[in-house]
């Protein structure tokens, strides 16, 4: 398999989980800076220009969640999707959350070119951003941990997903010592070996 990535995004949540699955990749790299995202040669794998792109023997899948599903489907004895219906589904609301309104957040501070053209509304989104981010951080800390991880004492799927949208709360001005839930939960993950691993692999 190959996966399509960029530094810090959300796509570094794929990268971990196929470690965790013990599933071999070939990472490939794109420059967002360079615009490699926006070449023909990458719309040609994903035409939305987006990360991540997973390329498997059946072909390309795109969408983080998606592909978080897959590596679980092809990897079922690592345990990254609860058996128990309600727990997959509490799994899956942490995950749509995150999809839907904190990395949406996220994204308000940089590429408010998505939802507006004048630059006094690129910079109300900037500044709004940390508020709204605050308000997510406060969601996660209240609501989304029961434990160490998002389950309690087992990973999942959602916690790689979460690890990466919380490891940009302190670039986006958000005060993470006020929230010691999610300071735990960002140490319990990188003292796991694949988050180590994205980390030396300077993809994170």
């Amino acid at each position: 398999m190959k996966l399509y990535y960029a530094k810090g995004t959300i796509s570094i949540a794929v990268a971990i989980a196929l470690h965790e699955a013990g599933l071999d990749f070939e990472p490939m790299r794109l420059d967002f800076r360079a615009g490699e995202q926006s070449g023909a040669t990458y719309l040609a794998i994903n035409p939305k220009g987006r990360v991540p792109a997973l390329v498997t023997d059946n072909g390309i899948l795109t969408e983080t969640g998606a592909i978080l599903d897959y590596i679980a489907d092809s990897a079922p004895q690592a345990g990254l999707r609860p058996s128990d219906p309600h727990q997959a589904a509490k799994m899956r609301e942490a995950m749509y959350y995150l999809a839907s309104t904190m990395h949406v957040n996220h994204a308000h501070k940089m590429r408010g070119h998505r939802w507006a053209n004048e630059q006094s509304s690129f910079d109300d989104m900037k500044a709004k951003s940390v508020q709204t981010m605050t308000d997510s951080a406060t969601y996660v800390e209240t609501h989304l941990l029961t434990g160490p991880y998002v389950l309690g004492e087992t990973l999942s799927l959602a916690d790689p997903y979460l690890f990466v949208a919380c490891n940009w709360l302190e670039g986006d001005g958000v005060d993470v010592a006020q929230f010691p839930k999610i300071t735990a939960f960002m140490q319990a993950m990188r003292a796991r070996p694949s988050v180590a691993q994205v980390i030396a692999d300077n993809m994170i």
